[in-house]
C-alpha cells in the first residue's frame, strides 16, 4: 500500500489574533489567521469562529463472552429536528477534565453512564468530529466489560443525565448501523471498527 502524506503541517498556519466571543458552559473564539496555499503562497487574513468545548473520550463497552455491546440511550438537544426522535443510541463518552488521563475518563464515564466496569481498554482512533467549526478531538476506545447496569437508568443527576442502559448482541448492533438507526458519529465509527475487527479481537481476548 502506498503512503499518502499531507502537503502542509503546523508550520504552515499563523494565528495573528484570538478573541473570545462567548464563554458559558462552552466557549466561542474568533481567530484571525492566514495559511499557506498549495501553490506556496499565503492567504490574506481570514477570520474564523471556532467552537471550543474541550476534548472528549468515548468508549464502546463490549462483553466479550456474550458478544454483546453496551449502548446507552439519552436525549440530545442538538437533534431536535422535524419529527425525528432526539433520543439516541450511543457509546459512552465524556469531556476530559484538566489533568485527567484518557483511561480515567473512559472508566469514570462508563461507570456513571452505564454502571459499567471494564478490565481492558483498546485505543481505536482519535478524530475531529467537525474540524471546520470545532476544535474538539475525540479519542475512541473499545472496553472489555466485566459488568454493566443493563436495563437501569443511570447518569449524574446534577448534570441532568437520564440514561437508559441497553445490552445489544453485536450482530444486532451492526444491523442497526446498516439500517441507519445509529445516527451519531462516535457510535458509527466504533461499530464499523468492531464489524471489521471484532472476530479476531474476540478470539484474542477469549484466549487470555
Amino acid at each position: 500500500m502506498s503512503e499518502l502524506s499531507l502537503s502542509h503541517g503546523s508550520g504552515d498556519v499563523e494565528v495573528d489574533k484570538r478573541e473570545t466571543l462567548f464563554k458559558g458552559y462552552f466557549r466561542m473564539d474568533a481567530l484571525t489567521l492566514r495559511h499557506r496555499r498549495f501553490d506556496g503562497s499565503w492567504t490574506e487574513g481570514i477570520r474564523r469562529e471556532i467552537f471550543e468545548r474541550g476534548d472528549a473520550v468515548a468508549v464502546l463497552p463490549w462483553h466479550v463472552e456474550s458478544d454483546t455491546v453496551i449502548l446507552i440511550e439519552q436525549f440530545r438537544p442538538g437533534a431536535i429536528r422535524g419529527n425525528g426522535s432526539p433520543w439516541m443510541l450511543e457509546a459512552v463518552a465524556g469531556v476530559v477534565e484538566p489533568g485527567e488521563r484518557d483511561s480515567d475518563v473512559a472508566h469514570r464515564e462508563a461507570l456513571e453512564e452505564a454502571g459499567c466496569t471494564m478490565d481492558a481498554l483498546l485505543p481505536v482512533v482519535s478524530y475531529y468530529p467537525s474540524p471546520g467549526a470545532c476544535s474538539e478531538q475525540i479519542r475512541l476506545f473499545l472496553g472489555r466489560v466485566v459488568s454493566a447496569a443493563v436495563g437501569e437508568v443511570k447518569g449524574v443527576e446534577t448534570e441532568h443525565e437520564d440514561i437508559l442502559v441497553h445490552s445489544v448482541p453485536r450482530s444486532d448492533a451492526i444491523a442497526l448501523l446498516d439500517a441507519g438507526k445509529i445516527n451519531n458519529g462516535l457510535t458509527i465509527i466504533a461499530l464499523h471498527w468492531l464489524a471489521r475487527h471484532g472476530d479476531s479481537l474476540r478470539a484474542k481476548w477469549l484466549d487470555r
